[in-house]
C-alpha cells in the first residue's frame, strides 16, 4: 500500500494539434474554464471542478517531448471521464448537437462512484471524453 490515499482525478495532459479548437471544445461543449495559460511553454490549463485538463500543442516546447504530431490512426489515450451533475440526457444532447458535436448513446456505466448514466464525445483531436453522471442510487 502506498503512503497516501487517492481522492479524485487531479489532471489529465492531452497533446493537441489545434489549441484554439481544443480550448473551444473543452470550454464551450464541456464547461471547463481557462485557469492559466503559459504559451511560452505550450501549456494551457483548464479547470473542471476540482481537476485540471492540461492542453499541450504538439508543436510547443512541452508538446515536442511527447513525439511527433498526432495522427488519425493513433491515440495518446483511450478516454477519460468527467463527472457532471445534473445529468439531463435531453438537455446535454441538445447542447452538444447545437455545437455540432454528436454524442454517443447514453448508457449506464460503472465509474468511480458506481453505476450511472454517461455518454461519449470526441474532442477535435479524436480523444474520447466520457461525460459521467451521478450514480444510479442518487438519480
Amino acid at each position: 500500500m502506498p503512503p497516501f490515499s487517492t481522492l479524485r482525478l487531479d489532471h489529465v495532459v492531452i497533446r493537441v494539434n489545434d489549441i484554439d479548437a481544443s480550448k473551444a471544445f473543452y470550454v464551450d461543449a464541456v464547461g471547463a474554464t481557462v485557469e492559466r495559460e503559459r504559451p511560452d511553454l505550450g501549456l494551457y490549463q483548464l479547470r473542471i471542478g476540482d481537476a485540471l485538463i492540461d492542453l499541450v500543442p504538439v508543436e510547443s516546447p512541452l508538446g515536442k517531448h511527447g513525439g511527433g504530431p498526432l495522427v488519425s490512426d493513433g491515440k495518446n489515450m483511450d478516454h477519460f471521464a468527467i463527472r457532471i451533475d445534473p445529468f439531463n440526457a435531453d438537455e446535454i444532447t441538445a447542447h452538444l448537437q447545437g455545437l455540432g458535436i454528436e454524442p454517443s448513446e447514453i448508457g449506464i456505466r460503472y465509474g468511480a462512484e458506481g453505476d450511472g448514466p454517461s455518454l461519449y464525445v470526441n474532442d477535435p483531436d479524436g480523444n474520447t471524453v466520457e461525460l459521467k453522471g451521478p450514480p444510479r442510487d442518487t438519480i
